[in-house]
């Protein structure tokens, strides 16, 4: 996957130039935050098997990770709440996740890539979105990971709390035996409502 050091070369004008990364995990679940991060990571930086963190597994994913965030010059994860996406709508709430993201850097870029087709407004520097980013562009596939390993920690803090729901295994998407778990135990405050009226309305019916 060395294509995506190339990727992010060609954006590089000097040594000093900070690129960040950006992306998400979580949008499509049916409970739990949706995670975002953002890397900087420097210009030489390679790391053998680096990529969309979907097409990578878990065990890979956990490997990668401490050696990111050793190796970057910067990064940042953060959240946005089950709470804002109900009341901004997934969208938005991602756009809030980045946007905190970016922000915790503590040092400024000077240009963003982030996954996707869409940009969050109101971010420091210069930026674009870029589909398949995670696929395509070293920083933005560092990011894909950090922000899938940490939401999935998190899934693992509520499978804990909450055996019988089994968001260990299913990380909170809406799985044939999560949506059987929320039929026979309930609605969970980790669980987003908006995503669940399809499930709820045919219990109903």
């Amino acid at each position: 996957m060395m294509e995506n050091v190339e990727f992010d070369r060609q954006f590089r004008t000097s040594e000093a130039f900070l690129l960040c990364g950006v992306d998400e995990a979580g949008r499509g679940p049916f409970a739990g935050p949706v995670c975002a991060a953002a890397v900087i990571l420097p210009p030489d930086f390679e790391l053998d098997g680096l990529n969309d963190s979907k097409k990578l597994t878990e065990k890979k994913r956990e490997k990668l990770f401490p050696i990111i965030c050793e190796n970057a010059i910067a990064y940042s994860i953060a959240f946005a709440t089950v709470e804002e996406i109900e009341e901004y709508n997934i969208l938005q709430a991602t756009f809030l996740a980045m946007k905190r993201a970016v922000d915790g850097l503590g040092v400024r870029p000077d240009h963003i890539l982030v996954d996707g087709d869409k940009l969050p407004p109101s971010l420091p520097s210069s930026a674009q979105p870029l589909i398949k980013g995670d696929a395509l562009s070293a920083s933005v596939a560092a990011a894909s990971v950090l922000a899938k390993v940490s939401r999935d920690r998190l899934m693992y803090e509520l499978d804990a709390q909450y055996p019988q729901y089994g968001f260990a295994a299913h990380k909170g998407y809406g799985t044939k035996v999560h949506c059987e778990a929320i039929l026979k135990h309930g609605v969970l405050p980790c669980h987003r409502l908006s995503f669940l009226k399809k499930l709820l309305a045919k219990q109903e019916g």
